[in-house]
């Protein structure tokens, strides 16, 4: 179930009228409910992956607290990192890792075909593994008690705002707010409906355009020239951002009708000085719980200087690989650790003062859109279709027909307004305006959407 399809809208406000008019003490099991439908709307026996890998967490938390030594503390936590690791491992990463081992092999001349299991990917695996396992080593940590209510443990996992493409919650910020009672607020019922309308034009009127214009071209990238691939690749860039932040807006506001809080997930990331920033204002979830979870234990910035590159290199190549089980992701991932390294490097040089900020954020967007070609690109050879034709070293096999202006202008136009609304350039208006806007924005998510509806990109991760 899409957050733009008139399922979810009938959906969330069926959910909405029902839990303000409801007693306190059934409003987290209507949300239970209603996330579960959400969830089993896609293929509904996926549902019990969720709920027993979250009861395997329930059960290993009870086990870290009080007494328990060291060495069964571990022990606990190596279950948690398996159960949870291992169905991500089985549903997303087999195939990937047994057709390498099968390259591998080959080059010392090894036959070996693997096995073939056609297994269809969860949607949203690989965010609701990682918020459970956040829990679990909160709790190992001693940084958050454990919850004694394995329904609302459940709750916390499937909660439907954000359990597909996030944002990845922390235990300790969303498990208590399943235990506060949320009276009815206008005010914040209305930002958080207007917040869902922003997010669903995003989405709809904006990186659907774009994506019209990134997939003819990176279906088939050596049909297309030079301008041709460069245009796709800055449209990529933008669809990219307006989807899944599309998406958060759409989590946050639903979240926020119902008088929950989520955290933000960007921050204008590409309106960022540097690669470092870049990384603090985008996927901001995600990237926190890397820093948190992988790079503090691998030693982080504690340790001495090989160390502490290898920890970045590490962290961004394993969060290339979450992203996909494919070597593009890997590249992807490595690419930004190798980035922030250089621009590491650079700062402590001085390089980063001898320039105007403009110019560091120009440079440090092209740097972010070489990256986007390694994400976007179908495989390697592609990728290096797109790169060589970008840079003239390629001449189209065939070429093919131009982009149209019904094509480009309302591409551009949705570009001009999410820039726009990025750097606050849209002044406070009349409150008749700003209803005329509101109306304008949902006959836009109603009417602009392409003839195939495009699922959000982040659902397949």
């Amino acid at each position: 179930m899409s957050f733009a399809s008139p399922e979810f809208i009938v959906l969330f406000f069926s959910v909405l009228l029902l839990y303000y008019g409801l007693p306190p003490a059934a409003r987290n099991p209507l949300l239970m409910v209603a996330s579960a439908a959400f969830y089993m709307w896609w293929r509904p026996e996926y549902v019990l992956l969720i709920l027993f890998s979250v009861t395997v967490d329930y059960f290993v938390a009870f086990g870290l607290q009080g007494h328990a030594g060291p060495g069964r503390r571990r022990l606990l936590l190596i279950v948690s990192l398996v159960t949870n690791l291992g169905l991500l491992f089985f549903f997303k990463y087999f195939e990937f890792a047994a057709d390498s081992l099968r390259a591998a092999l080959g080059l010392f001349k090894v036959a070996w075909e693997p096995p073939i299991l056609k297994l269809i990917l969860p949607i949203g695996i690989s965010f609701h593994t990682f918020q459970a396992l956040g829990y679990t080593i909160d709790v190992y940590r001693g940084q958050i008690p454990v919850e004694r209510n394995l329904a609302k443990l459940w709750l916390y996992v499937l909660f439907f705002p954000q359990l597909v493409a996030g944002p990845i919650e922390r235990a300790g910020n969303l498990l208590p707010q399943f235990g506060e009672v949320h009276a009815p607020d206008p005010e914040q019922i209305a930002a958080g409906l207007r917040r869902m309308l922003w997010g669903l034009v995003k989405k709809v009127a904006i990186a659907d355009r774009l994506a019209l214009i990134a997939d003819r071209v990176y279906q088939n990238p050596g049909d297309f020239t030079q301008g041709q691939v460069l245009l796709a690749t800055y449209a990529f860039a933008f669809q990219i951002y307006a989807d899944f932040s599309g998406y958060t807006d759409v989590a946050i506001g639903a979240a926020q009708t119902l008088g929950f809080r989520l955290r933000e997930n960007f921050d204008r990331p590409y309106f960022a000085p540097s690669p470092v920033e870049f990384w603090r204002r985008w996927h901001i979830s995600l990237s926190t719980w890397f820093r948190d979870y992988v790079y503090v234990p691998l030693g982080g910035s504690r340790s001495g200087a090989g160390r502490w590159a290898l920890a970045v290199v590490a962290t961004f190549s394993l969060s290339g690989l979450w992203h996909g089980a494919k070597w593009t992701f890997v590249l992807w991932g490595l690419y930004h650790g190798l980035l922030l390294l250089g621009a590491h490097a650079l700062g402590r040089r001085g390089w980063g003062e001898r320039f105007p900020a403009g110019f560091k954020t120009l440079v440090t967007f092209h740097l972010v859109l070489a990256g986007w070609v390694l994400f976007r690109a179908s495989t390697l050879a592609d990728a290096g279709t797109v790169f060589q034709t970008a840079a003239g070293l390629l001449d189209p096999a065939r070429v093919s027909a131009p982009f149209t202006a019904k094509e480009l202008l309302p591409a551009a136009v949705g570009v001009a307004v999410l820039l726009g609304s990025e750097i606050r350039a849209v002044p406070k208006l009349p409150a008749a305006v700003r209803w005329a806007a509101y109306v304008a924005g949902a006959l836009l998510v109603l009417n602009a959407r392409p003839a195939a509806d495009l699922p959000f990109i982040y659902f397949q991760f």
